[in-house]
């Protein structure tokens, strides 16, 4: 049996107002393609579908489009979808009816009998190949509080979770068919994107959930969305984050988009590969590292020529503030009138030196001029000294004022 594992679509998002939909369907051709290349049997989703929990139009019709086209295309194909944090569990699992019909099984609700009881075999989904049921997956959509077992914390609420699945699917399941978990969490030990706030520890700051819940014996595969670095979690080779197949910020502008392809026989875990994707389009910070406008400024003069085309690279500049700078944006787009890139944003860094307090007295406070005033919120705000034509401009207004 054949699985690709894949994660944090995030259909819908804008990219610093950009709209990503030709990048959204230039994925889903290569995904159809890589499920028709493997012969996968099966298609893991591990949540964040949406961008948002309320898509627009044309995002679903993105995503029913290619969920009908790669189903007609490979009828033997199982897909297993799982909602993530970014999105409306009841919205993703409304269709159940007709796409159950297709072979597609969406879990995002955590159901419950007349007892309140959580109805774990509905999260329990045979994989079947040939006819015949090979495996098994336990796909645990993102939990919410009081999604799982009552308990005193998330962590543990959530291995509860995943204990009481696993101790029924074994009353179910021959000894010899293998288990995959699939997940939507921040795992201990896993590497979260620097200044992405999307993949920040969920539920509010909450505990990662150890990777430890996902040791068993005959689990040979753990599916797990939420971090959009593909990586292995705490040197488990079976335990990974598919990772986004588009970056979603600039700090994720040098990972290895991609999804996860992971094979199965009779004596369990065959091999796992990694199947690389290559976005349509790049990311470009400027410079490496922040510099003056006047140096950024020759930077962009460096990048090509043309027209700005729906696969033009996405730009960021860092820029050295030294001094303030009201005219830096009309001077930065002035620059791009004729490069080929999206300008996105303009990040300004400032350089802070290490200042020593010290205590003022009221007399001193009294004595302190405007422009010694000014003069010391600059130092702070800059880091060096104010320049001397600012330093003339300053004190024409203070003399102004003073009149």
């Amino acid at each position: 049996m054949r699985i690709l594992h894949t994660a944090d679509w995030h259909i819908g998002q804008y990219f610093f107002g950009y709209d990503r939909k030709a990048e959204h369907i230039y994925f889903f051709n290569w995904l159809k393609e890589a499920i028709r290349e493997q012969q996968a049997d099966v298609l893991l989703v591990a949540g964040d579908v949406f961008d948002s929990p309320n898509p627009s139009a044309e995002s679903q019709k993105i995503y029913y489009r290619f969920l009908r086209e790669v189903t007609t295309a490979n009828p033997q194909l199982q897909v297993i979808i799982i909602a993530g944090n970014h999105d409306s569990a009841a919205r993703l699992e409304a269709p159940n009816p007709l796409l159950e019909e297709m072979n597609i099984h969406i879990k995002g609700i955590i159901s419950r009998n007349p007892e309140g009881q959580i109805d774990g075999q509905s999260l329990c989904i045979p994989l079947v190949s040939g006819g015949k049921v090979k495996a098994w997956c336990i796909a645990i959509p993102y939990l919410r509080q009081g999604d799982y077992p009552t308990s005193e914390s998330y962590a543990k609420g959530v291995k509860e979770m995943y204990d009481m699945l696993y101790n029924e699917i074994r009353q179910v399941k021959e000894t010899d068919q293998p288990v995959i978990f699939m997940g939507h969490l921040q795992a201990t030990g896993s590497e979260v994107s620097e200044n992405d706030r999307s993949e920040r520890t969920i539920i509010g700051g909450l505990e990662s959930v150890s990777p430890e819940i996902f040791d068993r014996n005959d689990v040979v595969y753990t599916a797990l969305g939420h971090l959009h670095k593909a990586q292995r979690v705490s040197g488990r080779e079976n335990v990974r984050y598919a990772g986004s197949p588009l970056p979603m910020s600039f700090s994720e502008k040098n990972y290895k988009q991609g999804i996860n392809l992971i094979e199965i026989d009779d004596s369990g875990l065959k091999r796992i590969e990694r199947i690389g994707f290559e976005p349509p389009v790049k990311l470009i910070s400027l410079p490496n590292e922040p510099k003056p406008l006047v140096e950024v400024l020759e930077e962009i003069a460096k990048l090509p020529d043309g027209m700005i085309e729906p696969d033009s690279p996405y730009l960021e500049l860092k820029v050295l503030i030294t001094e303030p700078e009201p005219s830096m944006r009309n001077q930065i787009e002035e620059a791009l009138k004729d490069k080929s890139v999206r300008l996105t944003i303009a990040v300004p860094y400032r350089v802070r030196k290490e200042q020593t307090s010290k205590a003022v007295t009221y007399e001193e406070l009294k004595a302190l001029t405007p422009m010694e005033m000014a003069q010391d919120v600059f130092q702070s705000r800059y880091g060096n000294e104010m320049p001397d034509h600012m330093k003339t401009l300053l004190e024409t207004v203070i003399q102004e004022v003073g009149k």
